[in-house]
C-alpha cells in the first residue's frame, strides 16, 4: 500500500498544482491550450516511441491482455448504451455520457501512474496495449457521438474518425515504436539521447496541464450524469476487466497495465470530441474534472488489492 500511495498522491499532488497555478494566475488561460499541444504532439509520443522502440515487442505483446481490455471497453460501452435509454438522458448529452463513461485518459494519467508505479518495463507493454486501446476508444466514442449527438452529418463525422485516428500523434507513435521494435531497428545515439530530452518534461508537464485544465464550476449543473458516467468509468470498467483477466487466468503482473487504463478517468479530448459532434461539451468537461480528482482514491482503491 505504501507504494501505491507513494505514486498517486505525487501524480495527484501535481494535478492539483496544475489547478492551484491556474487559479493564482501563475498560469494565464492562454497558455493551457499552447501547452497541451506541445505535450499532446510533442513529448508523450517521444516519450511513448523510445520506450516501445527500445522494447522487444516478442516480451512485451499480450495478445491474452490485449483482448480482456478491449472486450472490457466494449462491455462497459454497451451498459452505458443501456443506461441512457434507461434513464431517458438528453439525446444531445447522451452521446457524450457514453464516451465519458469508458473513454479513459491513457496519455496523460494512465501512463504516468503506470510509469512511477511499474516502471519502464511496465511502461513498454502498456504503450504497446495503448495503442490498441485508444483505437478503440476513439471509434467508439464517434459511434456514440454519431447516433445521439444533434449536429453533423454522418459523410463529416466518418472523417471525424478518420482524422481522430491518422492524426493522434500517440497512436502514431505507438505503431511507429512497434515497426521499430519488430523490426529491431537501433536508434541512433543522438536521437535517442534528443527523445530523452524531450520525454523527460512529457509526464511532469501532461499533470500540470490536466490540473490547469479542470473545471470545478459545471461539476454542479452536471452533477448526475458526471457521478453516472464516473461510477461506470471508476469502478464497473476496472472490475469488468479484473473479472476477464482473472477468467483469462492471466497474473498479477500482466494485467496491471490494462487494470490501470481501465481505471483510468474521462479523458479530455471528449471535450473537443463533444465540441466537434454536436454533443455536450459541457458535460464532458464537468466528467472529465470530477472523475480525475475522484480517481486519486478509486487508482488506491483497485491497486491496493494486487500491490
Amino acid at each position: 500500500m505504501q507504494h501505491i500511495l507513494n505514486t498517486i498522491i505525487p501524480v495527484f499532488a501535481v494535478i492539483v498544482l496544475g489547478l492551484l497555478i491556474r487559479s493564482t494566475g501563475y498560469l494565464p488561460a492562454n497558455l493551457t491550450a499552447p501547452l497541451n499541444r506541445l505535450v499532446y504532439y510533442l513529448a508523450i509520443p517521444a516519450m511513448v516511441f523510445k520506450e516501445v522502440s527500445e522494447a522487444s515487442f516478442r516480451v512485451h505483446f499480450n495478445p491474452v491482455l490485449l483482448a480482456g481490455t478491449l472486450f472490457a471497453v466494449v462491455v462497459v460501452f454497451a451498459i452505458a448504451l443501456i443506461t441512457g435509454f434507461v434513464f431517458s438522458i438528453d439525446r444531445k448529452e447522451r452521446g457524450t455520457f457514453i464516451q465519458s463513461s469508458f473513454h479513459g485518459n491513457l496519455g496523460y494519467i494512465g501512463f504516468a501512474v503506470v510509469f512511477y508505479l511499474l516502471g519502464k518495463e511496465g511502461f513498454k507493454s502498456a504503450s504497446i496495449l495503448a495503442g490498441f486501446l485508444m483505437l478503440l476508444q476513439n471509434f467508439l466514442a464517434v459511434i456514440g457521438l454519431q447516433v445521439f449527438s444533434g449536429g453533423g452529418q454522418g459523410k463529416h463525422r466518418f472523417w471525424f474518425l478518420i482524422k481522430k485516428v491518422t492524426g493522434n500523434p500517440i497512436i502514431l507513435s505507438a505503431i511507429a515504436g512497434i515497426a521499430f521494435s519488430v523490426l529491431k531497428i537501433p536508434l541512433p545515439v543522438i536521437v535517442d539521447r534528443s527523445l530523452s530530452i524531450i520525454s523527460g518534461m512529457a509526464l511532469p508537464l501532461a499533470l500540470l496541464v490536466i490540473g490547469a485544465s479542470l473545471s470545478l464550476n459545471l461539476i454542479r449543473s452536471y452533477l448526475g450524469l458526471a457521478l453516472g458516467s464516473g461510477f461506470l468509468k471508476l469502478l464497473v470498467l476496472p472490475l469488468t476487466g479484473l473479472l476477464i483477466y482473472r477468467w483469462f487466468g492471466l497474473p498479477t503482473e500482466q494485467f496491471l497495465p490494462g487494470l490501470i487504463f481501465l481505471a483510468s478517468p474521462t479523458a479530455t479530448v471528449t471535450y473537443v470530441m463533444a465540441c466537434e459532434m454536436g454533443g455536450s461539451p459541457e458535460q464532458a468537461s464537468a466528467a472529465v474534472s470530477m472523475n480525475t480528482l475522484i480517481s486519486a482514491l478509486t487508482f488506491v482503491f483497485w491497486l491496493g488489492f494486487f500491490i
